[in-house]
């Protein structure tokens, strides 16, 4: 049976992050500190900002919202010092958008693979989690990289309200394509917990991509398929 559309998880499947964003985020801080008069050791912020996102793995893990804003209130709340209410907005605002200022990298092949199925008439949509930098800033980076007008519909967590392998969120993205049969769609993403066992619960055709990570952390759920180039997938799946 012919598959109708194709779902992809974002981070390290559609783009890669060099490890930027945390030092920036603790940059941006330190700034705001040292303008406003405030002296704040990085190691105390890093460990602060660390603490957070522990937090966010644990939401993350269990299906419960932490957003990027939330994360960096309760910063405010580790730094030990009463910090200013003048000040906050700004701090917050560092926080949740410092990803404006980059560059993340498509991953090899992507574009071409996109193109592909998009000239077989397969509908493409994207199944994104997100962590601390918020969906808004996410699509207005696919979209100077040109990417984002070859998807038809896209589900991220900060939106839907879910994360993977919640059910929600897939079906989420399988109406916003025209209300496709599982069974008639792929989804591609690199975290065996998340995007596999999301996908294959929801009975869609998996590929774990590794040509980023390699998810070893367990040996099960395997994908149906596995990829490591992302040119390979459309004949992968039959196009």
């Amino acid at each position: 049976m012919a598959l109708e559309a194709v779902t992809f998880d974002h981070w390290n499947t559609l783009v890669v992050e060099k490890g930027e964003l945390p030092g920036r985020r603790l940059e941006a801080w330190l700034g705001i500190f040292e303008d406003a008069g405030f002296t704040v050791e990085r190691e105390e912020l890093s460990a602060v900002f660390k603490d957070a996102w522990d937090r966010y793995v644990t939401a993350w893990t269990a299906n419960e919202q932490y957003h990027a804003a939330e994360a960096a209130e309760q910063c405010l709340e580790g730094l030990g010092f009463a910090v200013p209410d003048d000040l906050k907005p700004a701090l917050i605002d560092a926080f949740t958008h410092v990803g404006r200022g980059i560059d993340f990298d498509l991953t090899e092949g992507v574009a071409e693979c996109l193109t592909d199925l998009k000239d077989a008439g397969v509908r493409l949509g994207i199944i994104c989690d997100v962590g601390f930098t918020p969906s808004n800033v996410l699509r207005e980076h696919l979209i100077r990289r040109g990417l984002l007008p070859l998807f038809d519909h896209w589900s991220f967590s900060d939106e839907v309200g879910c994360y993977k392998p919640a059910p929600e969120i897939f079906e989420h993205a399988l109406d916003g394509l025209g209300g496709v049969e599982p069974s008639r769609a792929a989804h591609v993403g690199d975290l065996r917990r998340t995007d596999i066992a999301g996908a294959l619960a929801m009975g869609m055709v998996a590929v774990r991509y590794t040509g980023v990570f390699d998810d070893d952390s367990s040996p099960d759920p395997e994908a149906d398929h596995v990829v490591g180039d992302m040119r390979a997938l459309p004949g992968v799946l039959g196009f």
